[in-house]
């Protein structure tokens, strides 16, 4: 049974809401490289492998595991300032992306991004992967999402953590969750996902079956 039952059709003129780091793209490696550069400016040690394994948060509570509080607003300040010359080369696409988002947008639909990431940085990677969505919306995360999704009547969101799940609901989205960053399928579905993908080269399918035929998605 669907856990959000006000999202079993979809809304018309389809608009779709995809997170960004590890559900479009894989910016580990990127912001591993921003977090290397940072402590060696700074003196100040981060575990950047550990932090990346923690994406989808606001920026500030990772550094806020380094950094004391009064310095937590510059340091986030720098991060951005620094995060282009280190992190768009390095990140690549996660499998599928390019494909999940003109999906979307060849059934006459809008694919819009909804990320707790600085926008700006936001736009670099998906202009440097060659991803071209409708529409951008940086610094949301969680519940905050909804207010973008609803902005864009956005009927579906999809994304890999939980904070992404909750934003969907929050709209009265539906939400397609992979589990393709730190949280699992099982905590995924335990949040509320209404569906749970392997990953972004399952959403074509699973979209026109959405599309034609809602009512038989379990």
């Amino acid at each position: 049974m669907l856990s959000n039952p006000s999202a079993r059709t979809p809304a018309l003129p389809l608009t779709v809401g995809f997170d960004l780091d590890m559900t479009l793209i894989d910016s580990r490696p990127g912001i591993r490289a921003v977090y290397q550069a940072l402590s060696a400016e700074t003196g100040v040690y981060i575990d950047a492998d550990l932090a990346v394994t923690r994406l989808g948060p606001p920026l500030e509570l990772e550094l806020a595991q380094w950094f004391p509080a009064e310095r937590i607003p510059a340091m986030g300040d720098r991060y951005r300032a620094i995060y282009p010359a280190h992190a768009i080369e390095p990140t690549t696409a996660m499998a599928g992306a390019a494909e999940a988002v003109a999906a979307v947008q060849r059934l006459g639909g809008r694919a819009i991004v909804v990320t707790a990431k600085h926008e700006p940085n936001a736009k670099l990677h998906l202009a440097h992967l060659g991803i071209e969505p409708d529409a951008v919306i940086g610094w949301l995360w969680a519940e905050a999402k909804a207010e973008a999704l609803r902005e864009h009547g956005a009927s579906v969101y999809v994304g890999d953590h939980t904070g992404d799940v909750r934003g969907a609901r929050t709209a009265g989205a539906f939400s397609v969750a992979v589990p393709t960053g730190p949280i699992g399928a099982d905590e995924l579905r335990a949040a509320g996902a209404d569906v749970i993908l392997t990953d972004l080269t399952e959403f074509p399918g699973w979209l026109a079956d959405y599309v034609t035929e809602p009512a038989a998605r379990p």
